[in-house]
C-alpha cells in the first residue's frame, strides 16, 4: 500500500509533484521516488511513496519504470501469482517479485482489457512514454482513492485530497453543495468533492490524458451490472458455496511478506475472517478495543470484548486488547486533518488506534471485515425497511398513537442511555415513508425540513440536488428484490462513500494497510446471486452468511446480537466536548459565515441535552464539518494544519 501523486501538462509538474508525494508521506514511510518525462509541449511527473508489503528489494521501488512504461501504484492484486504465471507462460521475464511489475507487465500486453481481470484494491496512474498518453485507474468498488485536479490543459492527481489542496497554495474553494451532502449523510458522496475544481475518479473507471489535452473516459466495470447478473444466475438456480468463495478471498488476503493481523470486535463479521485467517496462518495477531465502563454504561454499549476473547481463544489467535479512553479533543482536529473531507463517524478514531497499536508492534497490514453488513443485508437499516413495509399495514390511528408515546419517551437518563428508545424513534421517523425515501430516512441525519432549517436559506435548492442523486442512484437497477436494492444502493453510495473511505484514511494516517476480503470482486459476484429473502430471514440479518459461517464458528459467535464499530459519543458530547459544542455553535466559523443558522443548532443541543433526543452524531459531524471548514477556508491550505 503506497501514496501516489502526479502532474500532466502542469506549470512547475515537477515542484508540485514533489510536493504532493511529500504530503503523502505516512501512506508510504519506506521509500519516496518521482519520474519525469516530455508529454507533448509539457512534461509529465509521477511521485510515490512507498510501503513495502510484498517484494520488500529495490525491485520493488516505484515509479517503476520498463521499456517505456512507467507506473505509480497503490493496491494489491491478490491474483498476482497467476497473473504472472500467464505472463511468464507468454515470454515475460520478470526481475522481482512484487505485484507491481506484474500490473505494469499485464499493462504492456493488454492495456486497459487487462482491468477486469484485476483481483484487488488499487489506484494508479501508468504513462507510455511511446504515445505521451497518461491513463490513471481505480477499482472496482472504490476501496482504494484517487482525486483529480484540472486546470486548463493540465491534470494533477493524488491519493488524498489534502495533497491537491496543499499543491494549489489553498486556492481552492470550498463546494457548499458537497458540505450540504456531507450534513445529510454525514460523509460526502464518492460523486461530489468538498472543493470545486477536484473530483474523485469514479470507482471502475479510467481516464486517458492526451498530449493534445483531450481527455477519454472509460468504464470497465460496474456494480449495478454485477447485481443485475446475480439476479440472472439466481433464476436460472445458481447457488454459490458461499463458505468456500469467503474463505478464498480471505486466504487471498493473506498474500504479502510481512506480518498479518486482524480487526477482531467479536462480531460475526470479523470473527469468521479472523477464524479463517488463523486456519492458513496458525497464531495470527488479532486486536481489539474496549471502552472506560462508564462511557460504554451511559451509551448502553454490548460487552463485544468478551466475544473477542472467546473466539481468540478458540483458534489460538494473539489477541491484543486496547482501551480506547482517548483525549477526543486532540483527536478530533487530527482526523479531521486525515480524513480529507468532512466525515462524521467517529468509527474512524477505532481504526486509527487500532492502526497505531498494531504499526508499533510492527504489523503493517491488517484485515477488517468491512463490506459484509452492506453485501449481505447486516445493518440495522436494512431488518427496519422490511418491518416497515408490514408496520405500513397497521390502521392509521394506532400509528399515530404509537408515534406520540414514543416521542415523548427520553433517550437518555442521567446516567444511562436508552438504546431501544432510540431505536424506536429512529424508527418512527422513516416508518410511513416510500421505499427510496424511507431507505435514505433511515441511515442519513435529517429528513429534507430539518436540513433547510439548518442551512443557509440561499441553498434550498441544493438540497433538492442532494436529494434527487439519491433517488436517482436508489432507482438505477433493474432488481425486483426489496433487499437487493438496499444492498445496491449501499455498494454504490454508504461502502465507498464512508466505510471504505474512512477506513483507508484512517489506517494510512498511521502508515498502515488494511485489507478488505468482504470487499472482492468474487465476493461481490456471490453476493449479489443470493435473493433477499436468504439474507434476512426472519428477524436474522446476513442470514446466508451467518449459515456459511458455522461450517466454522461456534453458534454462540455467530447469532449474537449485533454490535457497534461505533464509539461512546454520547458520552463524549456530555463531557469532553460539551465546551466546544458550545463555542462552536454560538461562535463558530460555520455559524459566523451563515452556512449553518446557531437558532437550530442551538435548539438541537437543548433537546439533546434534555434527553429527549439523542442530537449525539449530529452535534458529533458538526464538530468534524467545522474543523475542516476551518482548515478549509484558512488559506494555507490543508496540509499546512497536521497536527499528527
Amino acid at each position: 500500500m503506497c501514496g501516489i501523486a502526479g502532474t500532466y501538462r502542469w506549470p512547475d509538474g515537477k515542484i508540485v509533484t514533489d510536493r504532493l508525494t511529500e504530503t503523502l508521506a505516512h501512506r508510504g514511510p519506506d521509500g519516496a521516488g518521482r519520474y519525469g518525462h516530455p508529454a507533448g509541449d509539457g512534461e509529465v511527473q509521477l511521485g510515490h511513496r512507498r510501503l513495502s508489503i510484498i517484494d520488500l528489494s529495490e525491485t520493488g521501488a516505484q515509479p517503476m519504470v520498463s521499456g517505456g512504461l512507467a507506473l505509480t501504484y497503490n493496491g494489491e492484486l491478490y491474483n498476482a501469482p497467476e497473473l504472472r504465471a500467464e505472463l511468464e507462460a507468454a515470454g515475460v521475464r520478470f526481475r522481482g517479485t512484487s505485484d507491481t511489475e506484474v500490473l505494469l507487465e499485464a499493462w504492456r500486453r493488454w492495456g486497459t482489457d487487462c482491468l477486469p481481470r484485476l483481483r484487488g484494491m488499487f489506484a494508479f496512474g501508468v504513462f507510455d512514454e511511446r504515445t505521451g498518453e497518461l491513463v490513471l485507474v481505480r477499482d472496482q468498488l472504490g476501496i482504494k482513492p484517487l482525486f483529480l485536479l484540472r486546470r486548463g490543459a493540465g491534470l494533477a492527481f493524488a491519493s488524498e485530497l489534502k495533497a491537491l489542496a496543499g499543491a494549489t497554495g489553498g486556492s481552492l474553494e470550498v463546494d457548499h453543495a458537497a458540505l450540504v451532502a456531507s450534513l445529510l449523510y454525514y460523509w460526502v458522496p464518492d460523486s461530489r468533492c468538498a472543493f470545486r475544481e477536484a473530483e474523485k475518479l469514479p470507482p471502475g473507471t479510467w481516464l486517458k490524458c492526451r498530449p493534445d489535452g483531450s481527455i477519454e473516459r472509460g468504464r470497465f466495470w460496474n456494480l449495478k451490472d454485477v447485481a443485475t447478473e446475480g439476479r440472472e444466475r439466481a433464476l436460472a438456480g445458481e447457488r454459490p458455496d458461499l463458505a468456500a468463495v469467503v474463505e478464498e478471498s480471505t486466504r487471498r488476503h493473506l498474500l504479502s511478506d510481512v506480518p498479518v493481523a486482524t480487526f477482531l470486535s467479536g462480531g460475526l463479521d470479523s470473527s469468521y475472517l479472523t477464524a479463517l485467517a488463523a486456519r492458513h496462518q496458525p497464531g495470527i495477531s488479532a486486536y481489539t478495543i474496549g471502552f472506560r465502563a462508564e462511557d460504554a454504561r451511559f451509551e448502553a454499549m454490548p460487552d463485544d470484548l468478551r466475544y473477542a476473547r472467546q473466539v481468540a481463544e478458540r483458534f489460538g489467535v494473539d489477541l491484543h486488547e486496547i482501551e480506547i479512553a482517548p483525549n477526543v479533543l486532540d483527536l478530533l482536529p487530527q482526523m479531521t486533518y486525515h480524513l480529507d473531507e468532512p466525515i462524521g463517524d467517529p468509527a474512524a478514531i477505532n481504526t486509527f488506534l487500532i492502526c497505531t497499536a498494531a504499526r508499533e508492534a510492527g504489523v503493517k497490514v491488517m484485515l477488517s471485515g468491512m463490506g459484509a453488513d452492506e453485501l449481505f443485508a447486516g445493518y440495522r437499516k436494512h431488518l427496519a425497511n422490511l418491518l416497515a413495509l408490514r408496520y405500513q399495514r397497521v390502521p392509521r390511528p394506532l400509528r399515530r398513537g404509537a408515534s406520540a408515546a414514543v416521542n415523548r419517551l427520553p433517550v437518555a437518563t442521567s446516567r444511562r442511555g436508552l438504546r431501544s428508545v432510540r431505536f424506536a424513534k429512529r424508527f418512527l421517523s422513516f416508518a410511513d415513508l416510500p421505499e427510496e425515501t424511507a431507505f435514505r430516512r433511515s441511515y442519513t441525519m435529517y429528513d429534507q425540513d430539518e436540513l433547510l432549517a439548518l442551512i443557509d436559506p440561499d441553498l434550498a435548492g441544493t438540497v433538492d440536488d442532494v436529494l434527487t442523486e439519491h433517488a436517482d442512484v436508489y432507482a438505477d437497477n433493474e432488481l425486483d428484490d426489496f433487499v437487493n436494492r438496499m444492498c445496491l444502493a449501499d455498494g454504490r453510495m454508504f461502502l465507498p462513500g464512508l466505510n471504505l473511505t474512512y477506513t483507508d484514511r484512517s489506517s494510512m494516517a498511521a502508515s498502515t494497510e488494511v485489507r478488505v476480503p468482504y470487499v472482492d470482486v468474487e465476493v461481490v459476484k456471490a453476493a449479489f446471486t443470493v435473493p433477499g429473502d436468504r439474507k434476512i430471514v426472519g428477524r436474522q440479518g446476513k442470514a446466508v452468511l451467518k449459515e456459511a459461517a458455522t461450517s466454522i464458528l461456534p453458534r454462540e459467535i455467530v447469532y449474537r446480537p449485533k454490535g457497534l464499530f461505533s464509539a461512546p459519543l454520547r458520552a463524549w458530547m456530555s463531557r469532553d466536548l460539551a465546551p466546544l459544542v458550545r463555542e462552536v455553535v454560538n461562535d463558530g466559523e460555520l455559524v459566523r459565515s451563515g452556512f449553518l443558522r446557531r437558532d437550530a443548532l442551538q435548539r438541537m443541543v437543548a433537546e439533546d441535552a434534555a434527553g429527549q433526543q439523542d442530537f449525539s452524531k449530529h452535534l458529533w459531524h458538526v464538530l468534524t464539518l467545522e474543523y475542516w471548514y476551518r482548515d478549509a477556508t484558512s488559506g494555507s491550505g490543508q496540509s499546512t494544519r497536521q497536527t499528527a
